[in-house]
């Protein structure tokens, strides 16, 4: 390569390329350090605020950031309240989503597998294939087990906040459905005498929410695609690389966002399907010719996950690394999916809730399973020297030598899934805040966000990431468990008409 270049440029320009290369490396650092300094740092002493206040600085204590803790009683309460939907409603929302209840004339925009593929589009991708290996870097074999249990749970809450996005969708002047957290809070707390409270939760999740677009829905995945696809295009390693490849992504983004909802959901129908195919072939092909090392693995992942030689602060360090990596990967509590699932086709909200509880059992229970059983089974997580998508690839390359090469394939795609469902929430939460017409300066904005993801580094990155779309759970929670009265009276209805035949089938 080296002869190559020579013969391409003189040594001179060879020389001036390099000292460039070096200018944009030490701009970029710099962006980097003052980005972690007054951005992260700050949210960060907020929102990961540790409720075990009393032992720190003492050896092995425990930490339990507030945010953590919120998405936990959360989760467990709306499955308690709702009598365990996420699993007596199991059969019924792969009914529904296939299309057997989906009638003609239905209000909305797309079909209830369209809203389906869009909101997977967001969670399943980066989160299950970097998003998990970090949790193992960080917290162990273990954490993969909380990161189940928290998506068991993540169904109640799924269920619950696109049921409510549904309820209180709206139509604006051109046809569009307005809907998401920001909707229900504002009008739904407004029913219950909670108007100022709505109307502040409302604002705050819509921030939230354009802050976590921008952040986990945008810079976390442009960042870990491009380590993954510079990893096997060494054309696209370096500062101008990293430049190249973000104007490369953010220009195949930009062709679809501007489409809105309806060629959002038909992209995404066609590229999660077939992504988490290929991924799942992948992993299960791992699994299948190490099937004397699953055993293993799994009692490695549920014995370091409750281990009691560990203490409470090793078995709540685990803990919290398996929530807080699973509320990225599947944003159950989050609110996000509501507004995608708002836009379904559909005369009952609840039917869509359904729906909607199937996403953290794809996302938590089977692609994050998979990615933790292939990278605790190889244990690429060993030697430490990887991070992120780096270490899922280091893992499935033990067994298939070329597999990086298709991961990368799946990586960008699954990023570019992401990207274009993510940005629909943050706009619709941005014309909520300044109207439709200043739209076009969010999809710039996040245009150049993709941008800047590529080129800063993980660790401000998936903070940044972590701090916005965590902290959407907080309004949006609260928010569920005032208005989970009305929910549980629409389900009670629902689910009474179900048993009992009175709703059929259209096919």
């Amino acid at each position: 390569m080296a002869a190559l270049l020579g013969a391409l440029w003189p040594a001179g320009a060879l020389a001036q390329k390099a000292e460039h290369s070096a200018g944009i490396g030490s701009v970029l650092r710099s962006v980097n350090r003052s980005f972690g300094a007054n951005v992260v740092a700050p949210i960060a002493d907020v929102l990961f605020f540790d409720l075990i206040f009393w032992d720190n600085g003492t050896e092995g204590e425990a930490k339990l950031p507030f945010i953590v803790f919120w998405l936990i009683a959360g989760a467990t309460f709306f499955t308690l309240r709702f009598g365990f939907i996420n699993l007596r409603a199991f059969r019924h929302a792969w009914v529904v989503t296939t299309g057997h209840y989906d009638k003609p004339g239905d209000p909305g925009e797309v079909t209830h597998f369209q809203a389906l593929s869009s909101a997977l589009s967001a969670t399943v991708g980066l989160g299950n294939i970097a998003g998990v290996a970090v949790a193992v870097g960080v917290g162990g074999p273990g954490a993969v087990f909380w990161m189940i249990v928290a998506g068991f749970l993540g169904m109640s809450s799924k269920f619950a906040e696109c049921t409510l996005g549904q309820l209180y969708r709206e139509t604006s002047d051109d046809g569009h459905i307005l809907g998401g957290p920001m909707r229900y809070l504002q009008r739904g707390l407004s029913e219950v005498g909670l108007p100022r409270l709505g109307r502040f939760l409302a604002v705050l999740f819509a921030v939230m929410c354009i802050g976590g677009s921008l952040g986990g829905g945008n810079m976390f995945q442009a960042n870990q695609s491009y380590a993954q696809v510079a990893l096997v295009l060494p054309f696209f390693s370096g500062g101008w690389g990293s430049l190249a490849f973000g104007m490369i992504l953010a220009t195949l983004v930009g062709l679809v966002i501007i489409g809105g909802i309806r060629r959002i959901g038909r992209v995404a129908g066609v590229v999660v399907p077939s992504m988490v195919a290929i991924y799942l072939t992948a992993g299960l092909f791992i699994i299948v010719t190490n099937a004397d090392q699953v055993g293993p693995a799994f009692t490695k992942i549920f014995g370091e996950a409750l281990e009691p030689q560990a203490g409470l602060g090793g078995v709540l360090g685990v803990l919290v690394t398996g929530f807080r990596r699973a509320a990225f990967s599947n944003e159950a509590g989050v609110g996000s999916a509501s507004i995608a699932h708002s836009a379904a086709a559909t005369d009952e909200p609840v039917r869509e809730g359904i729906v909607a509880l199937l996403e953290p059992f794809i996302d938590a229970i089977l692609v994050c399973t998979m990615t933790g059983l292939v990278v605790v089974i190889t244990e690429a997580y060993a030697s430490g020297t990887e991070e992120g998508v780096l270490m899922t690839s280091k893992a499935f390359a033990t067994v298939l030598p070329w597999f990086p090469k298709v991961l990368s394939l799946a990586v960008f795609l699954f990023a570019f899934s992401t990207m274009i469902s993510w940005s629909y929430y943050g706009e619709r939460c941005w014309t909520y805040l300044f109207g439709a017409e200043t739209s076009i300066i969010y999809k710039f904005v996040f245009l150049l966000c993709v941008v800047l993801g590529s080129v800063l580094k993980l660790g401000n990155v998936i903070d940044f990431s972590d701090l916005m779309i965590l902290g959407m759970s907080f309004p949006n929670i609260l928010g569920v468990y005032i208005l989970s009265g009305k929910v549980s009276r629409e389900l009670k209805s629902y689910w009474t008409r179900y048993r009992t035949g009175q709703m059929q089938p259209e096919r």
